[in-house]
């Protein structure tokens, strides 16, 4: 603990850029998540991250090419500003969590960063990395929401399930109302 006065306590650190941010996401770094929440700066740095693992993903999807980038970095940031509304719902609104949208933004925006490694799909039979990615993600999104958030694990992990619970339900609601997938 820093002993009041003394410049430590006077001048606190500076935020870490925006590399070190990335990499402190992938290393699943609690104190980044939380730094990336209270900055109100770093939403731009958050939208980054969405846009460098959606381009990864585009170019590691089986049988994509450079066509298929625009469309998904476009699905990607939708993804994102909609699922951060829902774990907001979730968590904050009906849950009576504290947070706001903005912060939850952020953090979600840096948990996405193990899906930087989608890119590997490109590889043969490289399944297994995106499923560790997918899971790898999973982790960062469980840290993010119980920073942002302030709760534990637990109620971290239920807000996570409950949304994506929901998400699927939406999903599944679509594709009957929609009679399937077009194009299939």
């Amino acid at each position: 603990m820093l002993e009041p006065g003394t410049p430590e306590a006077l001048d606190p650190p500076a935020p870490h850029n925006f590399l070190e941010r990335l990499m402190g996401a992938l290393r699943l770094d609690a104190a980044i998540y939380a730094e990336v929440e209270h900055d109100p700066n770093a939403t731009g740095q958050a939208a980054g991250v969405v846009i460098l693992t959606a381009v990864a993903a585009g170019f590691g999807a089986p049988g994509a090419g450079l066509e298929a980038i625009p469309g998904s970095v476009l699905g990607s940031l939708l993804g994102w500003l909609v699922s951060t509304w829902l774990i907001w719902v979730i968590g904050v609104v009906w849950m009576k969590h504290s947070s706001d949208y903005p912060e939850l933004l952020r953090t979600l925006g840096f948990a996405s960063a193990p899906q930087i490694f989608m890119v590997f799909g490109l590889v043969a039979n490289a399944e297994w990395i995106v499923l560790i990615a997918a899971l790898w993600s999973l982790a960062a999104y469980v840290i993010a929401v119980r920073e942002a958030l302030d709760v534990t694990t637990g109620r971290a992990i239920a807000v996570c399930l409950i949304s994506f619970g929901v998400k699927v339900f939406i999903m599944a609601l679509l594709f009957l109302v929609t009679g399937g997938i077009p194009g299939s």
